[in-house]
C-alpha cells in the first residue's frame, strides 16, 4: 500500500483575489475618465458655439480657436479662448446698440450722442438747477422734464416760465428726424381733485398737453409724436422719500432710436 504524499499548501492564493480587485479598480477609473472626457467635449462644443454665434454678430473679436474636425474630438478648455467684449472702432459698419439691445449703425449711435451734447448745451441752466436730466435707455435718448420746473402740482398745463426752455429743446429736436414719444409719470401719492380722479389721468393728460404744445406753438410734425401715460409704475427713484417722489414726477421726451415709421417699443421698467 502506497503512502499518500502530504499536500502542498499554497500560500499565494491571495494573489488571485488581489488581481481581481486591481482589475475592477482599473475598470472603475477607466469609466470615470471616459465620463469626464464626454463632459469636456460637451463643454468645449458649447463654448465654441457661443463664441461663433457672437463673432457672426460682430459683437466680439474673431478668435483663433480651432474648430475640431470631428464632433467626437475633445476640445480642451485651455484651447477655448476667453472672449472679451471690445470697443468697436468708429469706422466699423455695425455695432451693438445698448439702447435697443440690437445691432444698429454706428452713425445712428453717434448721432444720438451728438444730439445729447446739443441738448445739454441748450438746457444747461435747467440741468444745473436739476429741473432737467438726461440718459440713454434701450429705446433711445431720454430728456426728463421735472415737475418742479415745468408743471404746477396736480396740473397738466406747462408753466409759462418753462416755455423758453421747451423752445430751446425744440430747436434741437427740429433738426432731427427720429420719432418722439412723450411719457407722463407721477409719484405714488393718490390724486383727487375736480379735474383728475387718478394719477393715470394726470400722467396721460400731461403727455397729450405737451404734444398739443409742440404741434400748435412749435410746429413739430404730428406724425413724429406719440403720447403715453404711466402713472406711478415706472419710477426713477423710491417713492418712500420726498426727494425720490420729486424725481418720479416728470415728463419724459424720448428720442426713439428706431427709424421713422417703425413701431415704438414699450419702455423698460
Amino acid at each position: 500500500m502506497k503512502k499518500k504524499r502530504p499536500e502542498h499548501v499554497n500560500h499565494e492564493r491571495w494573489l488571485v483575489s488581489y488581481a481581481d480587485f486591481i482589475t475592477l479598480l482599473f475598470a472603475f477609473f477607466v469609466v470615470l475618465y471616459s465620463s469626464s472626457q464626454v463632459d469636456k467635449r460637451k463643454a468645449g462644443r458649447l463654448a465654441l458655439a457661443i463664441q461663433v454665434a457672437f463673432q457672426e454678430l460682430g459683437v466680439f473679436q474673431t478668435s483663433n480657436t480651432k474648430i475640431p474636425l470631428q464632433d467626437e474630438d475633445a476640445m480642451p478648455f485651455e484651447n477655448v479662448q476667453t472672449i472679451q467684449n471690445v470697443q468697436r472702432a468708429a469706422d466699423l459698419s455695425r455695432i451693438v446698440n445698448p439702447m435697443k439691445g440690437m445691432l444698429t449703425n454706428s452713425a445712428e449711435a453717434q448721432s444720438l450722442q451728438d444730439t445729447r451734447e446739443m441738448i445739454e448745451t441748450a438746457l444747461s441752466p435747467e440741468i444745473r438747477r436739476h429741473e432737467v436730466s438726461m440718459g440713454m435707455r434701450r429705446e433711445g435718448l431720454v430728456v426728463s422734464l421735472k415737475e418742479i420746473g415745468f408743471f404746477d402740482s396736480g396740473s397738466p398745463d406747462v408753466r409759462p416760465a418753462a416755455l423758453d426752455a421747451i423752445g430751446r429743446l425744440v430747436d434741437v429736436l427740429r433738426q432731427r428726424s427720429e420719432n418722439l414719444r412723450i411719457e407722463g409719470h407721477t409719484d405714488n401719492v393718490p390724486i383727487h381733485n375736480a379735474r383728475f380722479a387718478s394719477n393715470w389721468e394726470l400722467s396721460t393728460s400731461r403727455a397729450t398737453e405737451m404734444i398739443s404744445l409742440l404741434i400748435t406753438r412749435f410746429t413739430l410734425p404730428p406724425e413724429r409724436l406719440s403720447a403715453a401715460g404711466y402713472s406711478q409704475f415706472h419710477p426713477l427713484a423710491s417713492n418712500d422719500t420726498p426727494a425720490g417722489r420729486a424725481q418720479n414726477r416728470r415728463l419724459d421726451i424720448v428720442i426713439l432710436s428706431a427709424p421713422p415709421g417703425a413701431e415704438a417699443p414699450i419702455p423698460s421698467p
